[in-house]
């Protein structure tokens, strides 16, 4: 029976540089998937591309191209990747530039997956009853519409999967789902019919599954975590799927982290709603479903998947911008660290009052008091030694927020002594992104595949 190997070499932008190359060279795989996208990522390379066409993706996955490629080309490996953000053409014109200089460019081919940004079609959409309602409110973007930042199509599998039948062996998406990167080669490997919803859901999950990449193999794990081993150099997950739909979850021998049932069973409640209904593009997969068990060392067996078939709609990320914000810290040492950051926070409040500044909210944190949990206690234990201050301001007057900024350096001298951790100097006013869930018809959408 077919089986092929699908390694995740990336969980999030910014994550470990190592791992991708560990993955190509530490052992052997077929597909590296590597996932960059989250909702406030694309805001963020929106704001690029308008000040400079040619930007708007990853372009640390373009200096990664550049280590790794003669290693893909010599290994036969194909790479899946929603690096190309909101320009995907300049992220793969990109990646064909270096393998061109590197003398590989005949072994290269590469597709470039989009047609998800919609943010230069809100008025036509609108215009034909399109109303983009916000999933959790009912309300319509129509009032919105002039503040919006990006807006972004979840797509599927399709286009990948054509792109890997035409013979790409780097595919550069835009919006495209987290697992569908690791279903489209399933799909292209075993032949899979994309109406068989329990296959579909199958390499769902199995995306899923390694979609934030050393989650599943020790990272950020709660169950006995001094245990795992070699942390400094784990392994990211590999899927080996075989053709039946049964799936296995393992890593390179000799790296570090940890795969077993407890790990892998972390990241499948994460991010996962309805564990009856995880709604993809593709498929609904029901988690409810699997059936998971320890195949031996740093190896875990799924299979028995069940799905449904694929809705109407595809789910769009809006961002859109809403007010202002900023951030200030201090640190408050002993004796009566909490008492004096307290009071510190009750001054700055004070002035602000007599300064009229207008603010949507304040929020004061005392930072291992109660930052994460709320109040852990009501002591003021004087033995504390010492606590961070923080205190952060919201609103639609900028210039109140502006002004915030100005007020917490004073305190040094004109608050409660033992003060310091001012050195980042003052804080930085941002602009807010708020996030905006909708659906649209899926005929509404295309995915479009260009070639490099």
């Amino acid at each position: 029976m077919k089986s092929i190997r699908i390694a995740a070499g990336q969980g999030f932008w910014g994550d470990w540089l190592e791992a991708p190359k560990n993955q190509v060279r530490q052992g052997p795989i077929d597909y590296l998937i590597m996932d960059y996208l989250a909702e406030l990522t694309m805001s963020i390379m929106m704001k690029q591309k308008r000040k400079n066409p040619l930007l708007g993706y990853a372009s640390d996955f373009v200096d990664l191209m550049s280590e790794i490629l003669p290693d893909i080309a010599k290994k036969n490996i194909k790479v899946l990747s929603n690096a190309g953000g909101v320009n995907p053409v300049a992220c793969a014109k990109a990646v064909r530039e270096i393998a061109n200089k590197l003398g590989i460019g005949d072994k290269i081919k590469i597709a470039a997956v989009y047609g998800d940004d919609i943010s230069g079609r809100i008025n036509e959409l609108l215009e034909k009853g399109h109303l983009l309602k916000n999933m959790e409110t009912g309300e319509p973007i129509t009032a919105l519409k002039d503040q919006i930042q990006s807006a972004n199509v979840y797509l599927g599998a399709d286009g990948m999967v054509e792109a890997l039948k035409n013979g790409a062996n780097i595919i550069i998406a835009g919006r495209v789902t987290d697992t569908g990167l690791t279903l489209a080669p399933m799909i292209h490997e075993f032949g899979w019919s994309m109406t068989d919803w329990d296959k579909m859901a199958t390499g769902t999950i199995a995306g899923h599954t390694i979609e934030c990449g050393a989650q599943c193999s020790g990272g950020n794990c709660s169950y006995q975590w001094e245990s795992i081993p070699d942390m400094a150099n784990v392994g990211f997950p590999i899927i080996e799927a075989h053709e039946d739909g049964t799936f296995f979850v393992t890593k390179h021998e000799g790296t570090g982290g940890r795969i077993d049932i407890r790990t892998v069973k972390e990241q499948l409640v994460y991010e996962m709603g309805d564990p009856k209904s995880y709604i993809t593009p593709d498929c609904i997969a029901d988690f409810s479903s699997i059936q998971i068990a320890d195949a031996g060392p740093n190896r875990v067996k799924i299979w028995g998947i069940k799905g449904q078939p694929k809705t109407e709609f595809y789910k769009v990320s809006i961002s859109y911008v809403d007010g202002w914000k900023a951030v200030g810290t201090l640190v408050y040492t002993w004796p009566d660290a909490v008492k004096k950051a307290k009071v510190a926070g009750e001054i700055l409040r004070a002035r602000f009052e007599k300064l009229g500044l207008k603010f949507d909210d304040i929020l004061t944190e005392l930072v291992g008091v109660n930052s994460c949990h709320g109040a852990l206690t009501d002591s003021e234990d004087p033995n504390i030694p010492e606590v961070t201050f923080r205190i952060g301001v919201r609103g639609h007057d900028q210039k109140s927020v502006e002004r915030f900024t100005r007020e917490i350096a004073p305190l040094i001298l004109t608050g409660p002594p033992s003060v310091t951790g001012f050195a980042g100097g003052r804080p930085n006013v941002q602009e807010i992104l708020a996030y905006w869930p909708a659906l649209i018809k899926k005929e509404t959408v295309q995915s479009v595949v260009d070639y490099f």
